[in-house]
Order: structure tokens, then C-alpha cells, then sequence
């Protein structure tokens, strides 16, 4: 029966460690910022390679940008062969074409882009 306890309780250590070693930093979990584009939305990647949470979309239609300059990597992860557009006006006036393929794209100047549009 010792055994038995001794083993028991060696595992709740392991798996109490591990939940620990599992949780967010401190840095992630107070600036918002994540490496990896969730699976069914679009982001955009800082240069330093984060991706800030204002930057990620989920829903269809335009999503106007605030503060966003500089250059970035769009990244599509939606499924479905959902795809986005990179606007220059608001509200997603002045679209350049559809992006559907999955994945990372080339660094873009986003300075003068104002909007970004998921599309079906």
C-alpha cells in the first residue's frame, strides 16, 4: 500500500510540474502576443516574429487597421480555401486580389494599407 501512495503521489508531482512548465510566460500573457497564426483566421507577423492580438481575424468581411505600419508577413490560416485581401481605404475599399492559398506570404509594407478582408 506505501507503494502504491509513493507512486501516486510521484505522478500528481509530474503532472503539477508539467502543467507548470506547460502555462504562458508572464511576457505572452500580459502583452497579448502568440508565434503562431490560430488555425482558421489571418494574422499578421511582427518582423521580431510575434503576432499581436489585435492583428488576428477570425470573421468574414473588413477589418479596418489601427497603428499597423511597417513591414509584415500576412499569414491565411483559415480552411475551407477562405481567403483575405489587402486594402488600401478603410472598410475595405481599394482591395488588391484574393489570397487563398495557406501559409506565410511575402513581407509587405503595410503603411499605407488601411484595411484587411476575409473572404469565403
Amino acid at each position: 500500500m506505501r507503494k502504491i501512495a509513493m507512486t501516486a503521489a510521484g505522478i500528481a508531482a509530474a503532472v503539477i510540474g508539467t502543467g507548470v512548465a506547460l502555462a504562458p510566460t508572464a511576457n505572452a500573457a500580459t502583452t497579448g502576443t502568440a508565434t503562431a497564426c490560430p488555425s482558421g483566421a489571418v494574422c499578421l507577423r511582427e518582423p521580431n516574429g510575434s503576432i499581436l492580438s489585435k492583428n488576428i481575424w477570425y470573421s468574414y468581411g473588413a477589418h479596418n487597421l489601427s497603428n499597423v505600419i511597417g513591414s509584415k508577413v500576412a499569414v491565411n490560416s483559415q480552411t475551407g480555401g477562405a481567403g483575405f485581401q489587402i486594402c488600401t481605404g478603410y472598410n475595405g475599399t481599394g482591395c488588391g486580389p484574393v489570397y487563398r492559398e495557406t501559409g506565410e506570404y511575402l513581407p509587405h509594407d503595410f503603411t499605407p494599407i488601411n484595411s484587411i478582408v476575409l473572404v469565403r
